[in-house]
């Protein structure tokens, strides 16, 4: 029988994995945890587990924990530093249209770029480029008087389409945001990941009726950069950060 658990394969069949995405030099992000059911408790998810971690060398690394892994990945070296609450159900627009939002283009890549990084620990110009022409992503801006004052992603999703990111100025600028994504939806059932220590952004998705569904936990394993948190109305991807 052939065993590789920093692989996660037996008999060259995968049986677990993760994924850890570095962001420059200083920051990581870790998702994908997965080990398939018949073979936990075997080593395989701890194997490929320090595997990933290697991958980050000595970055911090950041990840968002469901409640039952969470003292795992204290043991681990990871300090939760906020929640994470999901959202998720058919919401209705809680305002007319607003003239300032806009097709992604409108601001400029490089005015976004700068936008996303200022809101995150670390940049992710690769990334974001990717994410925003992936198929079936949505994105847009709102500019006023050619500043930009937050931007928004809708992308597909399995249970329900997803918002994320969701980063601006203000809460109005978000539900401005937040409305213009949801009429995209057209109807369909709409899941966004707010941070729970921005009560800001807690509170368009409790506007509109919905109740959290799930949660997790943001962890770090390190100090990261300052950053504009009181931005995060919305989480791209609890896999990717």
């Amino acid at each position: 029988m052939g065993r590789d658990g920093r692989r996660g394969r037996l008999d060259d069949e995968p049986v677990s994995a993760v994924c850890v995405v570095n962001y420059g030099q200083d920051h990581a992000f870790l998702g994908f945890y997965l080990v398939r059911p018949d073979q936990r408790g075997r080593g395989f998810g701890l194997a490929t587990w320090r595997t990933g971690l290697e991958h980050a060398a000595d970055r911090t690394v950041g990840l968002d924990g469901v409640a039952a892994q969470q003292d795992n990945y204290r043991h681990s070296g990871f300090t939760r530093e906020h929640g994470t609450l999901r959202y998720i159900g058919a919401l209705t627009a809680g305002q007319e249209p607003d003239r300032h939002v806009r097709p992604v283009e409108a601001a400029g890549l490089r005015a976004l770029l700068a936008y996303d990084g200022a809101c995150l620990p670390a940049d992710r110009p690769r990334f974001l480029k990717s994410w925003l022409a992936a198929p079936g992503h949505r994105a847009l801006v709102r500019t006023v008087d050619g500043t930009l004052t937050g931007y928004g992603v809708l992308r597909p999703g399995r249970d329900a389409l997803r918002v994320g990111p969701l980063f601006a100025d203000t809460r109005a600028n978000a539900e401005a945001l937040l409305d213009a994504l949801i009429t995209e939806a057209d109807g369909r059932p709409v899941a966004i990941d707010v941070p729970e220590s921005n009560a800001e952004a807690v509170a368009p998705a409790e506007a509109r009726g919905r109740k959290p569904t799930f949660d997790t936990a943001r962890m770090y394993t390190g100090p990261v950069r300052d950053f504009a948190r009181q931005r995060g109305f919305g989480v791209a991807s609890l896999e990717l950060g």
